[in-house]
C-alpha cells in the first residue's frame, strides 16, 4: 500500500488529535525537558511533538519528507505563536549537521522509517549525551467501540490497509536503537479517552494510512460517505469518545 499522507495534509492538521500536554509533563518529569535543548523533531508532519517541545522553552528543527505537512505545521504554528525550523528530508539522511541535537524525537512515525538507517542517523546528529524519544498515540479498537467499527469499514473500502486491530505499542525500534549506541532503555504507557464529532472523527479517518493518504479521492469520497452512515446508524449523538494508548521508548546516548 503506498502511503503519502501529503495528499491529505489539511485533514490532517484540521482534525488530528495531537500528543496530549500530559505527555509533556511526564518527560519533564524523567527528565527529557526541551527547556533550552535543541531539540530534532524527525518525521514531524504538521509538528504536534515539535511543537510542544517549542512551547516549552526547546530550539526545535523539525524534519519530514512532504513539504506540505511542513505548510501546515507553519499554519499551526503561527496560531500558537511559536517559532521551529522546518527542514525537508527523510529519517534516512537526514538534512541536520553532525553532533547537534540535545534531544531527538519522532511522533507517529517510526513504523514508516528504514529503522537501521534512521537509527545510525539518530545517533550522528546527537550530542554525546544526546536522548532520544520515541511516541505513539494510537487509538485502540474495543469490541463494539466506534474504532472497531470505522476500522472495518476501512478494510472495506481498503484490503490493503493492514494497521488494524493494533494494541498501541510499539517497542520494535528499541534494537535498531541499541545498535546505533542507544542505551538506558526506559518504556511507558497511559490511555486517555478523546472526544470526537462526528464531523471531526470523519475528518480524522480522512487523514489516515489507510483512507486519504493511500486512496484516490473517489474512493476517499465513498468511504466518507459510508463512514458518515456508519457513525449516524450505530453510534449517533454529537460526540464520541475515543480510546487511545501513548506508549513511549525513552533512550540515552551510550557515554565513551
Amino acid at each position: 500500500m503506498s502511503t503519502n499522507f501529503g495528499a491529505a495534509a489539511e485533514d490532517y492538521a484540521r482534525f488530528r488529535a495531537g500528543f496530549p500536554p500530559s505527555l509533556f509533563d511526564r518527560l519533564e518529569g524523567l527528565g527529557f525537558a526541551g527547556v533550552g535543548r535543541t531539540v530534532v523533531d524527525v518525521g514531524t508532519g504538521t509538528g504536534t511533538l515539535a511543537r510542544g517541545y517549542a512551547l516549552r522553552g526547546a530550539t526545535v528543527i523539525g524534519v519530514d519528507p512532504d513539504s506540505r505537512m511542513l505548510d501546515q505545521a507553519r499554519s499551526l504554528d503561527e496560531a500558537e505563536a511559536v517559532a521551529i525550523e522546518y527542514r525537508v528530508g527523510g529519517a534516512e539522511e537526514l538534512p541536520v549537521a553532525d553532533g547537534v541535537a540535545d534531544l531527538i524525537t519522532a511522533g507517529q512515525c517510526w513504523h514508516w522509517f528504514d529503522a537501521p538507517r534512521a537509527a545510525a542517523e539518530f545517533a550522528r546528529i546527537s550530542k554525546p549525551d544526546g536522548r532520544v524519544v520515541i511516541a505513539h498515540f494510537d487509538w485502540l479498537p474495543l469490541p463494539g467501540n466506534v474504532v472497531e467499527g470505522t476500522e472495518r469499514l476501512i478494510k472495506q473500502h481498503n484490503p490493503a490497509w493492514r494497521f488494524d486491530g493494533g494494541n498501541g505499542f510499539h517497542p520494535g525500534c528499541i534494537p535498531h536503537l541499541h545498535a546505533a549506541g542507544f542505551r538506558q532503555f526506559e518504556t511507558f504507557s497511559y490511555d486517555v479517552d478523546v472526544p470526537y464529532s462526528p464531523e471531526a472523527w470523519r475528518g480524522r479517518i480522512r487523514a489516515s494510512a489507510g483512507v486519504g493518504a493511500s486512496l484516490p479521492p473517489d474512493r476517499v469520497r465513498a468511504f466518507d460517505a459510508a463512514h458518515a452512515r456508519l457513525l449516524a446508524e450505530a453510534f449517533p449523538g454529537e460526540a464520541v469518545e475515543v480510546p487511545h494508548r501513548v506508549f513511549v521508548v525513552l533512550a540515552r546516548r551510550r557515554q565513551a
